[in-house]
């Protein structure tokens, strides 16, 4: 006996373009946030030469352009499935991630490079006020921005985002770095800016490390084991389900999809078989959070010999 449906399919498809269309609003705002922070902090740059704020500024640029390809992603996201891309291009959002770890490993690369050419080298820095002021207005750009990100990401269901977001919460913390390394220049201590740099290159590289680890999870399929522990939970719980076979969740997109096997009653009816199944995947989408599609699987369960 074998028994798929999708329990709700219209507000399923509802629920998708709205959490797409939040995710965009929220990359185009944060777009919008972290380029006008940028502008601000290469002028200091220009006027003052100051390597850490340099390293800073990069970053921020980098993280300004992760949204790029995650609202091309939702933008994807809210088209429907063909017969080639049977389930649909939320997928995209995975891609994207990829391009958000590249852009985060590029920016150690330029902050490290150039901290190390200028510890070699040192330089005089200049405007010491504006850059200690510039530090301050990334911290406060990145914290609104990793806010906004967070918070919508959770919502929605985006793993992508809310990792945008950590990523942006972390560059504020590295701007108010660069308020410290201008704080040692004042005080006499010219390789202050250089070592501020380099430590905001070893926290770039933090961010790497989460970042691709999270997206390699979501291209190896991977969810949080409690989700599978509370579908087994309210599976085994319906009436009518003798043994919970196996249970299979993949994320695409910002949607979680199922899959369920169930042993029931050998002696039902193939009309009554159908019944639980998808009482059970009723069950399944109401008690896992995200979840979009389940596909349940109704076997008859075997009868031991005695």
């Amino acid at each position: 006996m074998f028994a798929p449906h999708s329990h709700d399919a219209s507000d399923s498809i509802d629920g998708a373009l709205e959490s797409s269309a939040a995710g965009i609003r929220a990359v185009k705002t944060s777009l919008v946030i972290l380029g006008a922070t940028t502008v601000v902090q290469i002028a200091i740059v220009m006027l003052s030469g100051s390597v850490a704020l340099l390293a800073d500024t990069v970053h921020n640029f980098s993280d300004a352009m992760t949204a790029i390809p995650l609202w091309i992603a939702f933008a994807l996201g809210t088209r429907t499935a063909t017969r080639r891309y049977t389930y649909g291009y939320g997928r995209a959002e995975d891609i994207a991630g990829l391009f958000v770890v590249a852009m985060i490993a590029l920016s150690a690369i330029v902050a490290g490079v150039e901290s190390i050419r200028r510890l070699i080298a040192p330089a005089p820095i200049e405007h010491v006020g504006w850059v200690a002021a510039a530090g301050l207005v990334g911290f406060l750009g990145n914290e609104l921005v990793a806010v906004y990100r967070i918070r919508v990401g959770r919502r929605i269901g985006s793993a992508a985002l809310v990792a945008d977001g950590l990523h942006a919460r972390t560059d504020g913390f590295t701007s108010l770095a660069v308020v410290l390394g201008a704080a040692g220049v004042a005080l006499g201590f010219p390789l202050a800016d250089p070592v501020i740099g380099l430590l905001i290159t070893v926290a770039i590289l933090a961010v790497l490390r989460t970042a691709a680890r999270d997206v390699f999870r979501r291209l190896m399929d991977g969810v949080d084991p409690a989700l599978i522990e509370t579908a087994e939970t309210a599976l085994a719980a319906e009436p009518g389900v003798t043994d919970v076979g196996s249970v299979k969740m993949r994320w695409i997109g910002h949607r979680l999809h199922a899959e369920a096997e169930l042993d029931i009653d050998s002696g039902i009816t193939l009309a009554e078989a159908h019944r639980i199944a998808h009482s059970a995947e009723h069950t399944l989408t109401h008690a896992v959070p995200k979840l979009s599609t389940a596909l349940v699987h109704a076997y008859p369960a075997r009868v031991e010999s005695r």
